[in-house]
């Protein structure tokens, strides 16, 4: 059955403060519905504590099963490049050093094997039948279940510049908004509201009825 409520959560980027108090609010808005999380991810990076974010999404799913969904970002995809490469310097150019620090290690090699494993099985897209949940957005020349695995993780420009009705509202982060609001479009909507650099953790809430939200809830670090 398809929960009261979900709540698209945008990126984190270890902002563990922004994240606890979001859920918080979440949860009080729920005010007992049903209800279930969509997390776009860039859980780690940039920000003060990857670490505590990642274990924070994993003891949430883990209490809720089947209501948490959480999504790869490229900045996922960064940690996982420099770990199977060996070659770190374009993770740490994009704020992986951060990542490392707040494990303790300097090293790649010294990230746990189970937070590692756990990002390793994130999924790339949500589909609830209303919504298409994804990280940085989609391709425009592509159906929606044939994307390219690039598009999702990195497409800016020709996504964000196309007014294209895909079906399905496309619910997005990965690039942050200059005014610390949400973007809403007729046919998208960017949830990375920048909290990294200042601005809030945002939750778009959308119910079974609605396509569009109905509200955003916001938090900072």
């Amino acid at each position: 059955m398809t929960p009261a409520i979900t709540f698209a959560v945008g990126d984190i980027h270890g902002c563990e403060r922004a994240l606890l108090a979001l859920l918080r609010r979440c949860t009080d808005y729920a005010s007992g519905r049903a209800h279930r999380f969509v997390f776009i991810g860039d859980y780690v990076d940039r920000g003060p504590d990857s670490r505590a974010a990642i274990a924070t999404l994993r003891a949430l799913e883990q209490r809720r099963p089947g209501d948490v969904v959480c999504l790869m970002g490229n900045h996922e995809e960064l940690m996982l490049g420099a770990i199977d490469s060996g070659d770190p310097a374009w993770w740490f150019n994009n704020g992986g050093m951060q990542t490392l620090l707040s494990y303790g290690t300097r090293d790649p090699a010294g990230l746990p094997q189970d937070d590692i494993t756990w990002v390793r099985s994130l999924s790339l897209t949500f589909d609830d039948g209303k919504r298409f949940f994804v990280h940085a957005g989609v391709d425009p020349d592509h159906p929606l279940d044939r994307q390219p695995r690039e598009a999702l993780l990195w497409i800016r420009g020709r996504f964000h510049h196309s007014d294209q009705d895909y079906g399905r509202l496309i619910v997005h982060g990965h690039t942050p908004t200059k005014n610390g609001r949400p973007e809403v479009r007729p046919n998208r909507i960017n949830i990375d509201t920048a909290c990294v650099y200042g601005g809030v953790l945002t939750a778009a809430v959308f119910t079974a009825e609605e396509t569009t939200p109905v509200d955003f809830l916001t938090a900072r670090d």
